[in-house]
């Protein structure tokens, strides 16, 4: 053992800051989970709170919250369902263009949504979307239709959020995909060819099982964010109007822990979510070594 930490000395100390910083921002605040079984408020400290037992938990018997529940998982699973596979097809459409320059454009265009704020998204969807001199409306209005208050709208809320998800990563989450697939032997493909393969079956028998231990990592690393929906793209988006199926867990502890101050039970959802979050990560990284033997560990 001693050998090997001197044998790869440098490489260790090359790592030592990172795993430092680790340590300082994601282990060391860990100790204030403990506000989550203590009465803590502002001004006092949390470790002369009174422990209060499970008392923060109450929130699990409040109809409201398991409302929360189901908005997430709802919301969650529309952005699973079509954002998983919509890079994967964008990447397989952008591997089969042969032009190089008009290659490198698409990927470029298609990056470009990432590096939008959501703040800016939601700013862009307002402009969109508003039923005062909005260009959606507009152009509904010229067609002969009513105009929708879609940023008020139950029914379009999480059709909105799903669409603007997908304008916004899933370019930038094609880079994974081609990097995967450029490690592809080419030989396979000019076999394939000789044997009167054409693209589909290319993509069937050789690019989809090339890139299938990638696939299997995403969502292995997928499957915790169906507790978390991001704050960053709702929270802009929702209103009073929309509140009933806008309200998901990262909302309902910012309401309850910033705004109303109830820092106990914020905490007990946020540590619920994330015991929940690594029971799913463990369940589906063993799921996945079972079915094709690849996984994080």
């Amino acid at each position: 053992m001693y050998s090997k930490l001197y044998k790869y000395r440098w490489q260790y100390l090359m790592i030592l800051p990172g795993v430092v910083l680790l340590f300082l921002f994601s282990y060391v605040p860990m100790a204030g989970i403990q506000i989550a079984f203590r009465d803590f408020r502002i001004g006092s400290s949390i470790w002369s709170s009174p422990w209060v037992g499970m008392d923060n938990f109450s929130f699990l018997y409040d109809a409201q919250f398991w409302t929360v529940v189901k908005n997430t998982l709802y919301i969650s699973v529309l952005k699973f369902v079509f954002g998983f596979p919509a890079p994967i097809l964008l990447a397989l459409m952008i591997n089969e263009v042969r032009n190089s320059k008009f290659k490198r454009f698409v990927q470029s265009v298609s990056y470009v949504p990432h590096f939008f704020s959501w703040i800016v998204v939601a700013y862009i969807l307002q402009s969109l979307l508003t039923v005062d001199g909005g260009l959606v409306n507009d152009l509904i209005g010229k067609a002969g239709g009513e105009p929708i208050f879609f940023l008020g709208s139950t029914e379009w809320f999480r059709p909105m959020i799903v669409a603007s998800g997908l304008w916004k990563e899933t370019g930038w989450n094609t880079i994974l995909y081609l990097a995967a697939i450029t490690t592809i032997d080419p030989q396979l493909y000019e076999a394939a060819k000789v044997e009167g393969a054409g693209k589909l079956a290319q993509i069937r028998h050789i690019t989809l099982p090339g890139i299938a231990p990638t696939i299997s990592i995403v969502i292995i690393m997928s499957i915790p964010s169906l507790i978390s929906v991001g704050m960053d793209q709702i929270y802009p988006l929702m209103n009073s109007a929309n509140m009933g199926v806008a309200d998901v867990l990262d909302t309902y502890v910012l309401r309850n822990g910033l705004q109303q101050g109830y820092f106990g039970m914020a905490t007990a959802v946020g540590l619920l979510s994330s015991v929940i979050s690594l029971l799913l990560v463990i369940t589906t990284n063993r799921l996945s070594r079972k079915i094709n033997g690849e996984g994080l560990w």
